[in-house]
């Protein structure tokens, strides 16, 4: 009678499966900290990936025939993906601009965007119904929601966009977060 093989079937997948989350999820933040700019912090991640994942690798060559271990390394990277997602919407890195087109009430959004603390830029513009302002605001990333609430509960049905800023330096930024409690 053969004797059950722990390692291969069961240590090995375990294994397998922790390293290729971490693995993974080092991956997804390394990733998000270089497009953010974070060069410092990109390369050390990186190193790490490697390292679990050439370590990871060699253990499952030397069990080649374990279906389990391939279940784990697929598994791993699942789970880490969805993982250094949700961890790099928890950190809400990262500097945005907003872009808000608007044909009426471009005062009273630029008045409650500044007694909030955010800096606003008006710019008269045309749009495709005729005269339109565009209000720009920079923001840090975990503010989003909080400008998206005066935005909405200020301007109901407004046209805005947002998108990454690489870089900004200056500008108008509230001293502490913005409470996103605040009420539409």
């Amino acid at each position: 009678m053969e004797t059950f093989d722990w390692y291969s079937l069961v240590i090995l997948p375990i294994l397998v499966f922790i390293a290729r989350f971490v693995d993974v999820t080092l991956g997804t933040m390394r990733i998000i900290f270089t497009s953010r700019g974070r060069r410092n912090l990109a390369p050390v991640l990186g190193f790490i990936e490697v390292f679990i994942w050439i370590a990871m690798v060699g253990q499952i060559v030397k069990s080649a025939n374990s279906v389990n271990a391939y279940f784990g390394y697929a598994a791993g990277f699942a789970l880490g993906t969805f993982v250094g997602m949700l961890l790099e919407e928890r950190l809400a890195m990262g500097t945005l601009v907003m872009r808000i087109i608007l044909a009426n009430g471009a005062d009273k959004l630029t008045e409650a965007l500044r007694a909030a603390g955010f800096g606003v830029t008006s710019v008269r513009g045309e749009g495709a119904q005729g005269a339109v302002t565009l209000l720009y605001t920079v923001v840090q990333r975990k503010n989003l929601e909080a400008v998206t609430r005066i935005v909405h509960g200020t301007c109901p049905g407004a046209f805005f966009s947002v998108e990454e800023v690489r870089m900004a330096e200056s500008g108008i930024f509230p001293v502490r977060p913005v409470s996103i409690a605040t009420k539409r």
